[in-house]
């Protein structure tokens, strides 16, 4: 996998471009990798609901759920779904808005400074095995791409804002990540 340092786009990932994002306050303060878990409806997979809330075309009466979510104007940089699949929606070196009210090692507004993935899963369930596989790549090509980068420069939602967030969640499996990194 290799990143486009001038585009953004990592070449191995499907371009979906969402209009939710942002410039950076500084480009080059690329410093942080958050993990998150997403599924839509949630305990569901599969489908493009996931895109279509980052695209803003979710459809509020194809769920209840979404009702109460369509009107959010979110993305993150990158999906890995339970298939393997990357989706990216935001350029890397832009903003996308993914963290929300967070703080990192004293850093507030992590959206700032931070690239977002999300895993397509929920709290509930075990991640996928090619899931981490892509995960490990796409973490080795940012790392490649962003000096600042590092295995040590990754966390979880839950982590950047305890008590509002609980995702990556129990199921996801730090020690795997970094066994995976190291090889």
């Amino acid at each position: 996998m290799i990143i486009n340092r001038q585009s953004g786009w990592l070449d191995a990932a499907e371009i979906l471009p969402s209009p939710n994002y942002d410039d950076r306050p500084d480009e080059t303060d690329i410093s942080g990798i958050i993990i998150h878990n997403i599924s839509l409806p949630p305990g569901k997979f599969g489908g493009g609901w996931i895109a279509d809330l980052f695209l803003n075309q979710l459809d509020p009466d194809a769920h209840p759920y979404f009702a109460e979510i369509a009107h959010l104007r979110v993305s993150s940089h990158l999906l890995i779904r339970r298939d393997g699949v990357i989706q990216q929606f935001v350029p890397l070196h832009k903003r996308a808005w993914h963290a929300g009210v967070s703080c990192w090692e004293g850093r507030e507004r992590c959206n700032d400074f931070t690239i977002g993935i999300e895993m397509e899963g929920d709290d509930e369930t075990a991640f996928m095995e090619v899931q981490y596989q892509q995960l490990a790549k796409v973490s080795k090509a940012l790392f490649a791409a962003y000096p600042l980068l590092s295995k040590e420069r990754i966390t979880g939602h839950e982590h950047i804002a305890p008590g509002r967030k609980t995702d990556p969640g129990p199921h996801f499996n730090w020690i795997y990540l970094n066994q995976l990194l190291q090889a």
